[in-house]
């Protein structure tokens, strides 16, 4: 092999890593929470995952790449969608989630909560 990045299976899961934060390296660096992957029946590349709250860096970014603008400035209705993808993403049950998420989309703690309630509180018909 001529090196890492020429293998096809680098080639496939690089997309997901780089939208994770995740590092692809050689597969005798691995430590041994990382995931080694093998083609062939041979060990090709490891993976070491990023931190929880690492992750959650990466979803805002990867949010405000696909609103083409930064979170803070995006108007209600947007923010609130926002916080409906996050809350399905997982990106309270990480410590300081909400404050993060809070920071962002420049609001406070407070807002995040009533956008989440929102979404949670039964429709009346």
């Amino acid at each position: 092999m001529t090196g890492l990045g020429d293998h096809p299976l680098f080639t496939a899961i690089k997309p997901l890593a780089d939208a994770m934060g995740a590092e692809i390296m050689e597969p005798e660096q691995a430590r041994g929470d990382d995931v080694v992957l093998a083609w062939e029946g041979l060990d090709v590349l490891a993976v070491r995952l990023p931190q929880l709250s690492d992750s959650l860096d990466h979803i805002l970014a990867a949010l405000e790449r696909r609103h083409g603008m930064p979170l803070s400035e995006l108007d209600r209705r947007a923010k609130q969608s926002v916080v409906r993808t996050l809350e399905g993403r997982g990106a309270f049950s990480v410590r300081h989630g909400v404050e993060t998420v809070a920071s962002a989309l420049g609001v406070s703690r407070f807002t995040v909560y009533n956008y989440l309630n929102r979404e949670n509180t039964p429709k009346s018909e």
